[in-house]
């Protein structure tokens, strides 16, 4: 007979799969006792009825909802959310339901979680923000229970937990390898565990190191808490602000992108939480990774096994270390490395010399100081008596957007000023020093959008990557070697690049020097060169070795026909000199073209007014082409000089450099 409601009965359910009522029953509640065969039959029989169990029923025969309860503090989290649909998958492969409670106060946590309790067989509790005392009576009131970024000093309590400790460790461990040492927290809500355990693992960090310099600030939790607080981490004067977690570090970065603030240039900014957003934010951010560690999975294990009562006396003894085992799980995080962190500032480095090199003597002890490429995990830094000069950077973890490539950045004078900027606002795809082309055979290894005629700047689905291959160090230890394969947006290869980088002392003109050395094989097959120019697009011939500098107080271009932009645009001369005023201060980089090794002088392209970067073009006006099994050579020889270079001294600079 039919409900008084006019549905389908378990009765009729059994008819229509030729079982039992019982046989019914335990399959629909999930029991494991049924032949799966028979169990296919009878949901399929109940979905051809649309029978819906009467719940009020079953929860009186069996005393379960086969429902569970998921209280988190803001719904607005992504991680919190992250940590709902991994319990959601894994409850709903066992056949119950999660139910969604927001405690959006401290205060009405156990209200919530008591009410809850009320209508489901079991709680998860994630990063309650109660006081330990409150948070032990209430556990004793809704068990079972599991406990997400919390533990409870209740011995009998399963908990998932995150190893904030490794996770800051791995944080400050990347900072560091950049040479940061003063860092500050943008700390959390002062109620949250999480926040008081980040702090912690923070402290003992810097109590361990006596080089490191660890101060904080009160934050939040959300974007528009890193938002308010960008004003106070500039004035803090640290070179690294590690935010409580992601949503504070979006809202730190957008304020400090209001503020004209160069992230990393002028400072480095880490998250914590690893949610999806981390990878679109401008940069990209580094963090700490917990979305894989599927915490909420986890937390259903634990509390599947303490619904049906499956662990043993003996397993739940207290102080059994395997019952400790299975209540309490740590999960250790991994760091995701962003755009977001880079070296200190030049500015914060101390100069190497700060008075011009004018006697003999000081020439000297120029000279005497070791210089040569040190190896750095993948990286290589250059490092003049124990001060760095540049970074060879595999460029691996750049955005697919971007075009992946090796290239040199930081690079500095001696003085310590900056003389390569990467991932600027103006133009997301300028990195340091690069060989960098927009067009060979149809894939572009520029990075950003591709001129295409009668559209204008385009995002075409073409960008390239240079993988490094492989480097070797010559003796001296000045000159890098690298394998560089040219691969297209399909990991087609293109062509093979021998580079080579050499670095040089100029002790008599107070500046040190580098030596790029690029033959470009075509052993993938013919290869084409176009740039915008060739395309339509007058006077952007751009493409070759690049180099972006920072903006400066003033910017003066000097080459072999004069001085100045439209001067220097387009001219083949054999040099050209980019000088930069910084208050008081100025440096000058010269950059000349190796006509013998190269067989020509490729044009210059120069831009000063909208931003400061010069560079080789291999394809100024016209498609340059190169058979199957040719080769290019690119050869530009560069000096970092800490001075104003006028036209008397550049043959004199050029003489000194090693040929």
């Amino acid at each position: 007979m039919a409900r008084a409601g006019g549905g389908p009965t378990i009765t009729q359910v059994a008819e229509a799969a030729g079982v039992s009522r019982a046989t019914v029953s335990r399959v629909l509640n999930g029991r494991p006792s049924v032949d799966p065969s028979i169990g296919v039959r009878v949901r399929e029989a109940a979905d051809r009825l649309q029978y819906r169990p009467n719940l009020t029923a079953r929860y009186l025969s069996t005393g379960r909802t086969l429902t569970i309860a998921l209280v988190i503090p803001d719904l607005g989290n992504p991680m919190f959310q992250t940590i709902l649909r991994s319990l959601s998958r894994a409850a709903e492969a066992d056949g119950y339901s999660v139910l969604v409670a927001e405690a959006p106060s401290p205060e009405r946590e156990a209200a919530i979680a008591r009410d809850a309790r009320r209508r489901c067989d079991a709680v998860v509790l994630v990063s309650p923000r109660m006081d330990d005392l409150a948070l032990d009576d209430l556990v004793e009131q809704i068990s079972p229970v599991v406990l997400v970024n919390r533990r409870s000093a209740h011995p009998r309590i399963a908990s998932v937990g995150i190893d904030y400790a490794a996770g800051m460790s791995q944080l400050v461990a990347h900072l560091a390898g950049f040479g940061h040492r003063d860092l500050l927290y943008v700390a959390g809500p002062p109620r949250s565990s999480a926040n008081r355990e980040r702090l912690r693992a923070l402290n003992a960090l810097a109590d361990a190191d006596p080089s490191l310099s660890l101060r904080s600030i009160h934050g939040g939790s959300s974007m528009a808490d890193g938002y308010r607080v960008a004003e106070q981490v500039l004035d803090s004067g640290a070179t690294a602000a590690l935010a409580f977690n992601d949503l504070a570090a979006f809202g730190l970065l957008a304020r400090l992108n209001e503020f004209g603030v160069d992230v990393p240039g002028d400072l480095s900014v880490t998250g914590f939480d690893g949610i999806t957003l981390t990878r679109f934010a401008v940069p990209s951010l580094t963090t700490v990774a917990q979305e894989e560690l599927d915490a909420g999975a986890v937390a259903w294990g634990l509390l599947r096994s303490r619904i049906e009562g499956s662990g043993s006396k003996d397993s739940e003894a207290e102080g059994s270390s395997a019952a400790e085992s299975t209540r309490r799980v740590l999960l250790e995080p991994q760091i995701l490395r962003g755009d977001s962190t880079g070296r200190v500032p030049p500015s914060r480095i101390p100069a190497a010399s700060t008075r011009p090199a004018r006697t003999a003597a000081d020439a000297v002890a120029l000279e005497d100081k070791p210089l040569g490429w040190v190896r750095e995990g993948r990286d290589w830094t250059l490092m003049h008596g124990g001060v760095l000069l540049s970074a060879a950077l595999t460029g691996a973890s750049m955005a697919p957007v971007h075009s992946p490539r090796p290239h040199l950045h930081p690079v500095r004078s001696l003085a310590g000023h900056a003389m390569t900027v990467t991932n600027p606002v103006d133009h997301r795809h300028h990195f340091g020093v690069s060989l960098a082309l927009p067009d060979v055979n149809g894939t572009t290894y520029w990075g950003g959008r591709t001129y295409v005629e009668g559209q204008g700047p385009t995002l075409l689905a073409n960008q390239g990557r240079q993988e490094s291959l492989a480097e070797e160090l010559t003796e001296n230890g000045r000159d890098l070697h690298a394998e560089v394969r040219w691969r297209t947006h399909d990991g087609s290869d293109v062509l093979l690049e021998h580079r080579r980088t050499g670095a040089f002392l100029l002790p008599e003109h107070r500046g040190w020097g580098l030596s790029w050395h690029s033959r470009l094989e075509a052993d993938s097959g013919a290869l084409h060169l176009n740039s915008p120019a060739t395309r339509g697009r007058l006077g952007a011939g751009y493409g070759g070795l690049f180099w972006r500098l920072p903006t400066a107080d003033e910017t003066r271009i000097l080459v072999e026909g004069g001085r100045g932009e439209s001067i220097a645009h387009g001219s083949t001369s054999e040099f050209i000199v980019v000088s930069r005023r910084h208050g008081e201060d100025w440096t000058s980089l010269l950059l000349v073209q190796d006509e013998a090794i190269q067989g020509r002088i490729d044009p210059w392209f120069v831009r000063v007014m909208d931003y400061v970067g010069v560079g080789t073009s291999l394809a100024w006006s016209q498609q340059r082409d190169i058979p199957a099994d040719d080769s290019l050579e690119v050869r530009v020889r560069a000096a970092v000089l800490d001075h104003l270079v006028s036209a008397d001294e550049v043959a004199g600079i050029i003489a000194a450099m090693p040929a």
